[in-house]
């Protein structure tokens, strides 16, 4: 058995239209997960021109997620965070800070969408914040960092049922530590930025955190927690976040850059981070704010 989900910005989701879409497929009673905003029933197998149908929703401002209904409800949810969990990238920030905004800002865009390597692209970014006080990490957090909407409600619903939170980045420890307490993960991992006599030394701590490393804490974390990864709700927006959002059991590009997006079954461009949690088939009064 299969679930179809449809979602939308609050108040965005016609009920014709998803009454319409179950009558096509042949689906179950739909059931409304919150009003006018997200929707689900129940498939006997997976239509044939699903991504037609998800194509033609795009252009209505709806996403649709069609996945097997067992086991979809997580026990581990592991997330990107930049550009994820918050909406800016962190070192396009410090670069900004810096006056070499504009140039980070590219190469930062050109690694996300798989164009360039990763721990390169890295290296040649950190090293234009050489000589930067270390300061300007906290006014950077303070000034210019901003939560993707619906974040702290879908980590803490998920550790409400019982599910371990890990925040694992390619960014910096400077940032994971602040957003991960702040929207209360268990864990975060990410680079460590060099740091020399109160001034920032242009080079990141090796090794460095990519996606090689990022499905490694996928596949550690869950050995620890003696889950699999089946278990696990992944969610990224980069191509350096693929093969954790590959191998965890639903892997979710949200707002996903276009190489990412090409790769992934499950894709949210429309709906914030609650619609990690409608996905599983939590209603809205289940959410934790």
């Amino acid at each position: 058995m299969f679930v179809a989900s449809l979602i939308a910005k609050a108040g965005g989701l016609d009920p014709a239209l998803v009454h319409a879409l179950r009558n096509a497929w042949g689906g179950g009673d739909a059931i409304w997960l919150s009003p006018d905003e997200a929707a689900e029933f129940a498939l006997a197998r997976l239509p044939d021109n699903m991504a037609e149908v998800w194509t033609d929703l795009q252009t209505q401002s709806v996403d649709l997620v069609v996945q097997p209904i067992a086991n979809r409800r997580k026990k581990m949810l592991i997330a990107d965070m930049d550009s994820t969990m918050i909406q800016q990238e962190c070192i396009d920030e410090l670069a900004d800070e810096a006056g070499v905004g504009a140039r980070v800002a590219d190469i930062t865009a050109r690694a996300m969408n798989g164009e360039l390597d990763f721990e390169g692209a890295i290296d040649e970014r950190v090293s234009l914040l050489a000589g930067l006080g270390v300061d300007i990490i906290d006014h950077v957090l303070d000034t210019r960092i901003t939560y993707m909407p619906g974040g702290r409600e879908l980590v803490q619903t998920m550790k409400a049922q019982g599910a371990y939170a890990a925040l694992v980045s390619g960014g910096f420890t400077a940032f994971t530590a602040k957003v991960a307490v702040d929207l209360g993960f268990d864990e975060n991992r990410a680079n460590t930025l060099g740091v020399e006599g109160g001034k920032l030394t242009g080079q990141v701590v090796r090794p460095i955190l990519g996606q090689a490393a990022k499905l490694n804490a996928l596949n550690e974390i869950a050995a620890r927690l003696v889950i699999d990864p089946s278990d696990a709700l992944a969610v990224g927006d980069g191509m350096n976040d693929l093969l954790m959002l590959s191998n965890a059991g639903t892997g979710v590009a949200l707002h996903g850059k276009p190489a990412l997006q090409a790769k992934c079954d499950v894709r949210i461009n429309h709906g914030d981070l609650t619609a990690l949690l409608f996905i599983q088939g939590y209603a809205r009064d289940e959410f934790i704010t």
